[in-house]
Formats: structure tokens, C-alpha cells, sequence
């Protein structure tokens, strides 16, 4: 199973972008979705975007991933 994480693009140089990423920074290939733009989400796998997505989807899946996460921490 695969599990990519919705980014919001800061900056791009070049063919990379810096991206927060659930309030983390990260520097990722932007090859396979070249007509980004800043302040627009992607979804990231493996360090490359892999797709653009609106500002709802990307929302509403850092929820769930939140939700995830704190189910597992409840666990332990």
C-alpha cells in the first residue's frame, strides 16, 4: 500500500519546490505536476508530487491522517 501526504507549495526553484507538509518543510521533485504553483496543494509519495489537489481534499485528508495518528498513539 502506498500512502501519499497533501503538501501546500511555498516555493518552487527549478524542477523542486518547498513544501509544508502538515507543518513540516520539505524540498520535493515537482517533474510530474510541472504546472504547479505556489499556494497550491499536491499530494507527495517518496519525495515527488504526484498530483495537484484542491484546498478541500487536501483538508480533509490531513484530517483523517491526524485522526490515523492519534488512534495508533491511543493504542499504545
Amino acid at each position: 500500500m502506498c500512502l501519499a501526504i497533501p503538501a501546500k507549495i511555498v516555493e518552487i526553484k527549478g524542477a523542486t519546490a518547498k513544501v509544508d507538509m502538515m507543518g513540516n518543510e520539505r524540498v520535493v521533485s515537482i517533474d510530474l505536476v510541472p504546472e504547479v504553483g505556489i499556494g497550491e496543494y499536491v499530494l507527495v509519495h517518496a519525495g515527488f508530487a504526484i498530483s495537484v489537489i484542491d484546498d478541500e481534499n487536501a483538508r480533509e485528508t490531513e484530517q483523517l491522517l491526524l485522526e490515523v495518528a492519534e488512534a495508533y498513539e491511543a493504542e499504545e
